[in-house]
């Protein structure tokens, strides 16, 4: 890695070892980038932001202990000037939407490190931002869309993981009528078909996360 006080200073935030080798082999030999700190927790890359303080970070945005979204928003609350690249699995719309509204200046998928990793660092530690076409395409897709309530999204979460209407009326301590109105809302607004038809479109999304 250069040493070169030109070179972008990275620092790349994962749980994932695998994912983090990877990063790294993709920009060993870029000369003009020099990957300075590495984090495996939203915390971790809050403290790991305020000593090394990296050009240009990448950040997983599904992580135990702090999740990403939080920690862009940690960042950017101290740091306004930082140059977030949210890195996740999802092209979701609602993902990338709660990605950039943190602050993140870019939005990248991890299947494509190998190909788009370099462009985009350089891209956004020039001032650029980077979304890729199929994540522009998803928020065109839903723009101006009515967006599920907080309310709902719990109502879909517990849905999500195999509840009747009825339990997780229970489970919230509301009637199952409520229920059945929140889930009539929830359908509408996702123009599904039905409760599982949902979910599918709700993980697909990043309204929910597995």
């Amino acid at each position: 890695m250069s040493t070169e006080s030109r070179a972008i200073r990275v620092m790349v935030v994962d749980d994932h070892p695998l994912l983090l080798q990877g990063v790294a082999a993709v920009l060993v030999n870029k000369l003009d980038i020099d990957v300075v700190a590495t984090a495996a927790s939203g915390r971790e890359a809050v403290a790991a932001f305020e000593k090394h303080r990296p050009d240009v970070t990448l950040m997983d945005l599904q992580m135990p202990d702090m999740n990403g979204i939080d920690a862009i928003v940690e960042i950017r609350s101290r740091f306004p000037s930082a140059r977030i690249v949210a890195l996740t699995t999802y092209k979701g719309d609602v993902s990338a939407l709660r990605a950039l509204r943190a602050g993140a200046v870019g939005y990248l998928l991890k299947s494509q490190v190998l190909t788009e990793l370099v462009d985009a660092i350089r891209v956004v530690h020039a001032g650029g931002r980077r979304i890729p076409p199929e994540v522009s395409a998803e928020l065109a897709a839903h723009l101006g869309e009515d967006a599920l309530t907080e309310r709902e999204i719990q109502v879909l979460r517990l849905v999500a993981q195999g509840n009747s209407n009825k339990r997780v009326a229970t489970e919230l301590g509301v009637t199952e009528e409520t229920i059945k109105a929140h889930m009539s809302s929830i359908i509408a607004k996702l123009d599904a078909n039905d409760r599982t038809h949902a979910v599918t479109i709700a993980l697909r999304r990043g309204i929910l996360e597995l």
